[in-house]
């Protein structure tokens, strides 16, 4: 507590991990949080140790700073792609191929889009590279996260002649800062082999994995053409990949397939999520895997809506992605929790904690996901000791209830501010800057 003291208070605080506070206040020093609580309270302690700081007051409300659990920083510049509508993943894919084969400055494109997601809150990402130019954008921008290395299109004998030394180098080439892993495609886009080696690659580094799973209804459990039996029994057959699978009748869903794998854990969470089952959902529960859904990016596609309702009724870990500008109209991410909010109660979900989960799934989830909740880099909380990354919404704070509520349904675009590390690295016109205590609202 040697250092500069800010104190950053709101009329309302929602710690994520504690009840909202009204009229509260964080202190930061160094980066981190010092205390968390009612702003008189905070303020009285600060005093009482002698402690100097100045005081940074917003009539609105206070949150982690936001974590989009799935994006593609280096196709915003893309957004040709993402702002029309398709008929399915097929129709998608085929406009998609088209626009990327054309020339692009990844690394300027994804630094648009780190930009972006700052200018909306968002201070930490799981960012899926495919192009190596992009590769340090997460460490140039200074954003919290994991950049992920995607790994698609690689057959067996290829990928043991030269991809496994390959997708080595290209992973020891993204900075260490702020994190590295491993995004194999999806399930249909590699060999059985290439599944089977990428998770003990991460694992042998302490990374993590992130995998496309669900977004495709070629994916979901179908009838086995023999009655069921060969469902159970495909692993015996030694196929070469999920493709394979099906070609030979098996009905096993993409889920179950690299569950055998061993691609599922705690160290891996997947995207999208759509097209998946009861026992699909309760197979990612069983292995601690959380599900970082991307409704708007799966409307533009054609897909059907996640089952958001069935993943919080059951207790499923979740979080929130915008998905890239190749499939969404924007990376504003409170879009996206807009979105399942009216997806959810359109599936039937009645419950009044729909207003905090999906805060918390834009937030707490996200850093979930990711391996950041815990720890000593610990972020999507508000709490001692945690990283002082903040959100600053224009909402009117009234009652709580209803200012959760406006946050949900009608958060996007209403950023006034965005702290990471405690420097503010975003804020809106309306955003005043530091003052002293005397002068801050009382």
């Amino acid at each position: 507590m040697r250092g500069d003291v800010t104190v950053y208070s709101a009329a309302l605080v929602v710690p994520m991990t504690a009840p909202p506070i009204l009229r509260g206040a964080v202190a930061v020093a160094d980066g981190r949080i010092l205390h968390v609580g009612e702003r008189r309270w905070v303020i009285d302690s600060l005093e009482q140790q002698d402690v100097p700081y100045l005081e940074h007051y917003w009539d609105g409300a206070l949150l982690p700073g936001l974590v989009n659990a799935h994006s593609h920083l280096q196709y915003t510049g893309m957004a040709e792609v993402g702002s029309r509508r398709y008929t399915g993943f097929d129709d998608w894919a085929d406009a998609f191929t088209v626009v990327y084969e054309e020339p692009h400055d990844w690394r300027a494109d994804a630094l648009r889009g780190a930009d972006e997601l700052i200018r909306s809150g968002v201070t930490a990402v799981a960012d899926i590279v495919t192009d190596r130019e992009a590769s340090d954008v997460l460490h140039v921008a200074g954003l919290r996260g994991i950049a992920f290395w995607e790994v698609m299109n690689w057959e067996t004998a290829e990928w043991n002649a030269r991809g496994r030394e390959q997708v080595i180098a290209d992973l020891e080439r993204i900075p260490a800062t702020p994190g590295a892993g491993l995004s194999p495609h999806a399930p249909y886009s590699l060999d059985t082999v290439p599944l089977l080696d990428m998770p003990d690659i991460v694992r042998q580094r302490g990374q993590r994995l992130h995998i496309h799973l669900g977004e495709s209804a070629f994916e979901e459990e179908s009838p086995d053409a023999e009655g069921g039996e060969t469902h159970r029994a495909w692993h015996f057959v030694g196929v070469q990949s999920f493709r394979a699978l099906r070609s030979l009748g098996f009905g096993t869903g993409a889920t179950e397939f690299v569950d055998r794998l061993g691609v599922l854990g705690p160290d891996c969470h997947v995207a999208h999520g759509v097209y998946m089952t009861a026992k699909d959902r309760a197979l990612l529960r069983a292995r601690g895997t959380s599900v970082a859904l991307c409704p708007r990016s799966n409307e533009v596609i054609g897909l059907a809506p996640p089952p958001v309702a069935a993943y919080l009724r059951e207790g499923s870990a979740i979080a929130v992605g915008t998905d890239s500008l190749s499939s969404s109209p924007s990376l504003d991410l409170m879009s996206d929790v807009a979105a399942l909010y009216r997806i959810a109660r359109e599936q039937g979900y009645a419950r009044a904690d729909l207003h905090e989960r999906l805060l918390s799934a834009a937030t707490l989830g996200g850093a979930h996901a990711l391996g950041l909740d815990v720890g000593p880099e610990r972020i999507g909380h508000l709490a001692v000791g945690a990283l002082a990354d903040l959100a600053f919404f224009d909402v009117a704070v009234g009652r709580v209830d209803d200012a959760l509520a406006e946050l949900v349904e009608a958060g996007a675009g209403r950023v006034a501010a965005t702290v990471i590390g405690g420097t503010t690295r975003w804020s809106a016109p309306s955003w005043t800057g530091r003052r002293a205590v005397a002068e801050a609202a009382s």
